[in-house]
């Protein structure tokens, strides 16, 4: 008799349907994995032979014979555990083996028999609705896996638990979708004193979701303001949340066990690789810009960063996707990220405000790190001078967060209406995403501060001109508010 046992096998966010095959045979004892295991699939054998021996059930002293099918894709990660588990116990007729197949199991088995948390169960989740299947899963992978939909979700927290539950001693119930916890209670931009002009540029970013490149020196507040960017951004969609959850699901399980609306920021060191910033290794993860999908990457001293690393930004930031190339495979993540960016200057960081022995070589050398095709996929670059003492001096703003996200929310809204006449797998929402047809067409009145940007035939400048004049709208700006000019900062183009 073979017991068999469905699971997953994982290539990038694509889910690859694996058989669990067991059969126990007469012969010498033995207990072996085939079907191209990796190392923590092949040390299943002593944390299931363990955990059976917690439930009180010894292997039987007879050759045991896992194969994971098909035998030609390459199984990794310990959520092999729980299938090889419990199709051990169907052939050993502990568990019915007719009800298991109606399920896909995935689950790390700890040594005592309980269950631990993997990752990719949501996505296994997704698959196991797609096909009319249930899922089994460990207890603290539950909330992540009812956000399937209509699934059966079995989370239980050990394999008694699993034994109990089909015999019918001790249901489990079903879990509820979780949700995870706000992270970004206290950052408003309230907090920030003075730069009123960089405040304005941060609004007209999340209003149109365009790239922004920030220079000043050290100090005046580019870090503070990034910070603050996600409270003033909508929060994601539903459609928008599961995509994410789906990254974060493969690339270690979600935070909290749960899926949030609140958009992402990912702060690398500018010590970061390419592999890391991008994504890859052997087995090849997602990198920091497909953690940062749908919401923003943050890139602080952007010139101390790799330079292949910087450059291999250019064509996720077209495309909204990473293609990560290995011998083994090719695989695909989405990476549809707001790119924030900020540096000094100069080296030494003072440029135009201190004097500089090196002025004005120092600068050009130091902004000259960046090639000019990266500089075409930012839209916004602005200096952000230092906050003088007598603005430090000045009492918290009373604009915070809240209402610049209204008038946000609301330039968000007014361009989904604009959009909508377009093809839905274009997947243009907001006027960063628009291509040069799309954002010379039907644009909205632009402000006299924008109409002397415009006269250069380029849909970056068509693009923020847009945007500028959603937010520079009388709708949308209180008649009492003044609106500071933007400081549009020059690089040298290499």
């Amino acid at each position: 008799m073979v017991a068999k046992v469905r699971t997953v096998a994982f290539h990038g966010v694509e889910v690859i349907e694996v058989e669990t095959q067991v059969t126990i045979a007469s012969g010498l004892p033995a207990f072996t994995v085939v079907g191209l295991p990796d190392k923590a699939v092949a040390e299943s054998r002593e944390r299931v032979r363990a955990a059976l021996a917690s439930l009180g059930l010894g292997l039987p002293p007879r050759r045991i014979t896992v194969n994971l099918a098909p035998a030609d894709v390459l199984k990794e990660g310990s959520h092999f555990d729980l299938p090889i588990a419990l199709a051990l116990l169907a052939a050993m007729d502990a568990l019915p083996a007719d009800e298991l197949g109606g399920y896909m199991a995935l689950g790390e088995v700890a040594l005592d028999g309980s269950l631990t948390s993997v990752a990719g169960v949501l996505l296994a989740a997704l698959a196991a609705a797609s096909r009319g299947s249930g899922v089994i899963c460990p207890a603290e992978c539950g909330g992540e896996a009812a956000w399937a939909g209509e699934v059966e979700v079995i989370a239980a927290p050990s394999l008694l638990a699993i034994v109990n539950h089909f015999k019918g001693t001790q249901l489990l119930p079903p879990p509820e979708p979780r949700v995870a916890p706000s992270r970004s209670a206290g950052l408003d931009l309230a907090d920030v004193k003075g730069q009123e002009s960089a405040k304005r540029a941060l609004e007209i970013a999340a209003a149109g979701g365009h790239n922004l490149l920030m220079i000043g020196p050290p100090g005046a507040g580019k870090s503070m303001l990034a910070a603050r960017l996600p409270g003033i951004l909508p929060p994601l969609e539903p459609a928008e949340a599961l995509e994410l959850g789906m990254i974060q699901s493969v690339a270690g399980g979600l935070r909290s066990g749960g899926l949030s609306r609140e958009r992402p920021f990912r702060d690398p060191h500018h010590s970061a690789s390419l592999a890391a910033l991008v994504g890859g290794g052997p087995r090849p993860r997602p990198g920091e810009i497909s953690l940062a999908h749908q919401g923003v990457l943050f890139l602080d001293e952007l010139a101390e960063f790799n330079r292949a690393a910087l450059e291999a930004l250019r064509q996720p930031l077209e495309t909204g996707r990473v293609s990560i190339a290995r011998a083994q495979g090719h695989v695909t993540y989405p990476a549809r990220f707001q790119l924030i960016a900020a540096m000094n200057p100069c080296r030494c960081g003072h440029f135009a405000e201190l004097a500089c022995g090196r002025a004005p070589r120092c600068a050009e050398d130091y902004q000259g790190r960046l090639s000019g095709p990266l500089l075409d996929r930012i839209d916004l670059h602005i200096d952000v001078r230092a906050v003088s003492p007598a603005d430090l001096a000045l009492p918290p703003a009373a604009e915070g967060s809240a209402a610049v996200a209204g008038r946000v929310a609301a330039a968000r809204a007014r361009q989904a209406k604009r959009y909508a006449g377009l093809p839905a797998e274009r997947g243009i929402r907001t006027n960063a995403e628009a291509d040069g047809h799309c954002s010379t067409r039907s644009r909205p009145p632009s402000p006299p501060a924008a109409r002397s940007s415009l006269g250069r035939p380029s849909g970056c400048i068509c693009r923020r001109a847009a945007t500028i004049g959603y937010c520079a709208s009388p709708a949308l700006w209180p008649t009492s508010t003044a609106q500071p000019p933007l400081r549009v900062a020059t690089l040298p183009r290499r």
